[in-house]
């Protein structure tokens, strides 16, 4: 997984690229550094760029919506499509976690 990040204004916005898996875990600090050091209200994740989502990166996002909710800052998930999407879909996150098309 790769990613880039732009702030603007009101929110941090991060475009998430490849494939979030098990191996990509070390990388998550470096997003979590990002939400705390965030003076932004919102937390995007824009994942139109990414391929593939196991179950550890589902449980990725279950952690970064927790560090942003700890922080009253909001996360919205931006994007997912085809099977991303339907993992996202499968294990009910959108109950949890803002997810937009």
């Amino acid at each position: 997984m790769d990613f880039k990040t732009t702030t603007t204004g009101d929110a941090t916005e991060v475009r998430l690229t490849g494939r979030l898996e098990f191996t990509d875990h070390d990388r998550l600090s470096d997003l979590v550094n990002l939400v705390e050091q965030s003076q932004a209200r919102r937390f995007v994740l824009d994942l139109s760029g990414l391929e593939f989502i196991d179950s550890a990166g589902l449980g990725m996002l279950l952690i970064l919506q927790d560090e942003t909710e700890t922080r009253n800052i909001k996360m919205i998930v931006r994007g997912p499509t085809g099977d991303v999407r339907r993992s996202i879909e499968l294990a009910r996150l959108t109950e949890i976690i803002t997810v937009e098309s």
